[in-house]
């Protein structure tokens, strides 16, 4: 019998390395999360070589998509852009709420080669000149979940939004281990460092830089984090967060009485009558978050905003930070809203004493609110309501569709007197905490009508992702009997035998008998 000849020791030590690197270049085709290496951290001090880069940021989300920022968009901004890599791919680029940032794909081919690099942001139309398409001049992209993404001034300090220093629910890092950075956009060096007062999961306060030392002809500031404040080597977190002085103006305007705050992903046909209805019942103002919207949001904001609805959009693309959005709404708008209504738009606040009402009164939701100036916060249940037997969106709304609900009451949502909230500004989406004179209220004469249980085309875009920090995505295979889940309903976004009449437990049609009588709608 023939002897098989053994592989000298050098060849088949290349070929293990040769499989080892396929494997690691080719994940598994049942992988569909995006689990990024750790860049540099010195990516966010050091300027780019390559003129076109210099000022701006490429961050990779979830879902493949990149979120590329121009800090100096030029005058041609407005034209169409697409991202161009340094292997010469080209994918074409989709406008954002925010005029200086747009999204692009990650071509499919670049997904299984690590690191991933920026792309340069180019014109559709226009060629690039050869000396900026220098492979070496491109460089890491930033990660989602390891940035300062956002900052406010109040009057009396910073407060800065990061990814990836708390990562665990409850568990924040001290304050006294952190620092904040300020840096020029034309010098990356830091110019002026303050301590951090308070760290709450993604929430950070600190003081101001002393503006003297703001160097002369600085365009933008941008500020940072550092973790360990004694040792000056260690490298800040990336950062596309702007700072701004605090103004100097002061606050002359009234309050207004009640506002609300909300995130939206893809809501736009959601979104009119969820603005109608709580304006009628005394929102005086609606807080938008924008999650990444691709289904034209701004057109229907515009619409409604020339009806005379007091709208504003902030674009928040950040995966998994509803509790930050709502932390910044509440801090942003202290000075102008007397009580913040924190509730998505499939939520509607409702109270069954109204029915005799023939028309809404502005006066309504300011029933609610507790005449006891020691009462910061006010809680109302919610009520799920299920597709109702609905296999498309209800022509309708929502309201007027879905009439079949669970019977127990589940989770609640809260009005807030923002002068109330703790400095932390630590939330849980459905509450704030509290400073220690104010007391939290639960009222039981009002309720709100969550139409969470949706026809089926409409409730499995909610596998995209959970907006929440804490709670796990849709497809993540863990905590199968969390509230958070659906009862019955696996992880992959397939439909469950009888969903159409799943959860329908006690007919109820209090909510739409009544908006049919106030707007006329059959």
């Amino acid at each position: 019998m023939k002897k098989r000849s053994k592989l000298p020791p050098l060849m088949g030590t290349m070929l293990s390395f040769i499989l080892l690197l396929f494997i690691f270049q080719f994940p598994h085709k049942s992988s569909t999360r995006l689990h990024l290496p750790k860049p540099s951290l010195r990516l966010s001090i050091r300027p780019n070589p390559n003129p076109l880069l210099q000022h701006t940021a490429s961050v990779l989300l979830q879902d493949w998509q990149i979120l590329v920022f121009q800090f100096y968009p030029s005058v041609e901004a407005s034209r169409r852009m697409s991202c161009l890599f340094r292997d010469n791919s080209v994918t074409p680029a989709r406008a954002t709420s925010f005029s200086n940032a747009f999204v692009c794909p990650l071509p499919r081919r670049l997904r299984v080669r690590r690191p991933f690099y920026s792309p340069l942001p180019v014109l559709s139309d226009k060629p690039v000149r050869k000396q900026y398409m220098n492979i070496n001049t491109f460089p890491l992209m930033l990660r989602w979940n390891w940035i300062v993404y956002e900052s406010l001034s109040t009057a009396k300090d910073v407060v800065v939004f990061a990814k990836g220093v708390n990562t665990k629910q409850g568990i924040n890092r001290p304050a006294r281990e952190l620092t904040c950075l300020f840096y020029s956009s034309d010098n990356r060096a830091p110019f002026y460092t303050t301590a951090v007062t308070s760290s709450s999961h993604e929430v950070f306060r600190c003081h101001h830089p002393d503006l003297n030392a703001i160097p002369e002809s600085t365009n933008q500031i941008f500020v940072s984090l550092r973790i360990g404040n004694s040792d000056e080597s260690s490298d800040p977190l990336p950062s596309v967060a702007i700072y701004t002085p605090p103004s100097q103006q002061p606050v002359l305007h009234q309050k207004m009485k009640i506002c609300a705050c909300t995130m939206v992903h893809n809501s736009a046909k959601f979104l009119p009558e969820w603005v109608r209805y709580h304006s009628a019942i005394g929102v005086e103002k609606f807080f938008l978050y924008d999650n990444g919207s691709d289904d034209r949001l701004n057109l229907t904001v515009n619409r409604l905003q020339s009806k005379r609805f007091n709208i504003s959009t902030r674009f928040w693309p950040w995966p998994k930070s509803q509790e930050a959005a709502f932390s910044h709404c509440a801090a942003i708008n202290r000075d102008t809203c007397e009580w913040m209504v924190f509730i998505d738009v499939d939520e509607f606040v409702y109270s069954p004493s109204w029915s005799n009402s023939s028309r809404p009164g502005r006066s309504m939701l300011g029933s609610v609110l507790p005449v006891q100036p020691t009462v910061g916060q006010v809680s109302i249940g919610c009520y799920e309501f299920s597709p109702s037997g609905h296999r498309y969106h209800p022509r309708n709304g929502v309201i007027q569709g879905y009439t079949c609900r669970r019977h127990a009451e589940e989770r609640h949502k809260s009005l807030v007197r923002l002068d109330a909230v703790d400095r932390s500004l630590v939330n849980s989406v459905h509450h704030f905490r509290l400073r220690d004179e104010f007391e939290w209220k639960k009222v039981g004469w009002a309720r709100v009508n969550h139409y969470k249980y949706q026809a089926w085309d409409e409730f499995k875009v909610k596998f995209r992702r959970r907006a929440s920090a804490f709670v796990p995505d849709w497809m993540d295979r863990v905590n199968p009997a969390s509230k958070d889940r659906t009862p019955g309903l696996g992880f992959e976004p397939v439909e469950p035998a009888g969903w159409a009449w799943k959860f329908c437990e006690v007919n109820d049609t209090r909510l739409g008998d009544l908006t049919r009588k106030w707007f006329h709608r059959g």
